[in-house]
């Protein structure tokens, strides 16, 4: 499906891959956010956040036949770097839940704030369904 692109040497990353080398349909998830299917926030929560913003992304991924393993990979927004560190153990058990063991090639960045004022974290993902 796809393959791991590790240098020779290289310290393994963890939560993550340096690269992924894929072939397939590709999808492509608009930046999601925390809020349901009808544009509510259920929580202001960073960890519930992240697992809403997670679901969202798996919900549009079905739409095209995709499974989590099919992300390639994903763009972390948050609006706060230390709540986001604080919070690492229930954002990777989040993580664990929605999306698996599949970690894909991902960045993770600081923004001043997002489009949605309540919103804490946006996730952008690329997803290859093998041919």
């Amino acid at each position: 499906m796809h393959t791991i692109l590790q240098p020779e040497g290289w310290a393994k990353p963890i939560g993550y891959a340096n690269g992924i080398a894929a072939t397939g349909r590709q999808v492509y998830v608009g930046g999601q956010i925390g809020w349901n299917g009808q544009c509510q926030f259920e929580s202001d929560d960073l960890v519930d956040q992240a697992r809403q913003t997670l679901e969202n992304i798996v919900a549009v991924l079905a739409e095209a036949g995709a499974r989590p393993e099919h992300i390639t990979t994903m763009t972390w927004y948050f609006v706060d770097k230390a709540e986001y560190l604080a919070n690492l153990k229930g954002i990777g058990q989040a993580y664990r839940e929605v999306i698996g063991r599949h970690y894909p090639a991902m960045a993770a960045v600081q923004v001043v704030a997002l489009m949605e004022d309540r919103a804490k974290i946006e996730i952008q993902a690329i997803a290859v369904i093998p041919e």
